[in-house]
């Protein structure tokens, strides 16, 4: 099938119409009578030192034109996204050095051998897993398709990636030696600042969507980032360390951004709730059985992206929020439940 499919003005249409109600809903002027519901077409693929950034790009949006009539869908958002795995959740990890494996076909991450402290700022230009994602991003710019959506690899955040590196000893160290905790995450962030940044610049902004684009899919112009390990930390903690960080990254998005959450996180809800740039909160597993407490303390301005789950199912998110303020991302939709 030609690729020409992927710049029909019909599809480019029906997704834009998409994102207008979506703007909608982000700005609180959403007047459907549906709730909004998201589940994407993924055209991920994982990828590989070694492999050929041309191929993978052209291999994906190939996949991506078999299901363009998905994209559709007059009630459902099923945008088109095209996303490399790179190493998985691991993939700031290896930019930074540690040794990244797999275990039954998942990634893994070796910690490091040193303390907290010392962590060496990883030489970008001559990094060959940076050059990899630069390069199958540069690769999908230069096919000119403007109906998929680019997702970004799992950059994370300074947390994140920090108990990636070091395991128990950064929170350790948090309480110990403040000083060098601050240190590498300072060092972390600054790194993860300069990827977003580099994205920024070249992908365009209409595109450009966070790892997991088919069910995160943003307004153009909104980053993210993932907040999986702040349940490990107290409110004080995440406050002195690594609130401003985060705050800092979706800052670098002209319309702010969301984070991810899949545990037991509601102790910071306060401080997302005074957080200026975030404006999304992604709720999955664990995290989206706690759904009322965010819907009823975050900001009126802070969308819910809530992926169900036996403990969270549609007619319970339709309890909760009335279809208001919330993203539904689920694979089973029955219109009765969501309409209001």
């Amino acid at each position: 099938m030609s690729l020409s499919i992927l710049n029909d003005p019909e599809l480019l249409s029906l997704r834009e119409k998409h994102f207008s109600r979506l703007i909608k809903l982000f700005d609180g002027k959403d007047d459907s009578p549906n709730s909004f519901v998201l589940m994407g077409i993924n055209g991920a693929m994982p990828a590989v030192l070694g492999d050929c950034p041309e191929v993978k790009v052209s291999d994906a949006l190939n996949e991506l034109a078999q299901h363009k009539d998905l994209l559709k869908d007059e009630i459902t958002f099923r945008p088109l996204t095209v996303e490399f795995d790179i190493y998985g959740v691991h993939f700031t990890d290896k930019i930074f050095g540690a040794e990244v494996y797999t275990v039954d076909n998942s990634w893994q991450v070796k910690t490091l051998d040193n303390e907290p402290g010392a962590l060496k700022k990883p030489d970008l230009k001559n990094c060959p897993t940076w050059i990899l994602a630069r390069d199958l991003a540069k690769e999908f710019v230069k096919s000119n398709v403007k109906v998929p959506l680019f997702g970004l690899p799992t950059i994370s955040s300074a947390l994140n990636v920090s108990v990636n590196l070091y395991g128990l000893e950064i929170l350790l160290s948090m309480m110990t030696d403040p000083e060098a905790t601050n240190r590498d995450l300072k060092i972390i962030n600054d790194v993860l600042c300069e990827i977003h940044k580099w994205y920024l610049t070249n992908v365009p902004l209409e595109q450009l969507q966070p790892v997991i684009s088919w069910e995160r899919t943003q307004p153009p112009g909104f980053g993210q980032l993932c907040g999986c390990t702040t349940q490990l930390v107290s409110p004080d903690m995440y406050n002195e360390f690594i609130a401003p960080l985060d705050e800092k990254i979706l800052s670098l998005y002209p319309n702010g951004g969301m984070i991810h959450l899949c545990g037991s996180h509601t102790q910071h809800i306060p401080t997302w709730r005074n957080m200026k740039p975030l404006r999304a909160v992604q709720l999955n597993d664990a995290a989206a059985e706690d759904l009322q407490f965010y819907f009823d303390g975050l900001r009126d301005d802070q969308i819910l992206y809530v992926n169900t789950c036996p403990g969270m199912t549609t007619e319970k998110i339709m309890e909760i929020t009335g279809g208001k303020r919330v993203v539904i991302v689920t694979p089973e939709i029955n219109l009765n439940i969501i309409k209001l």
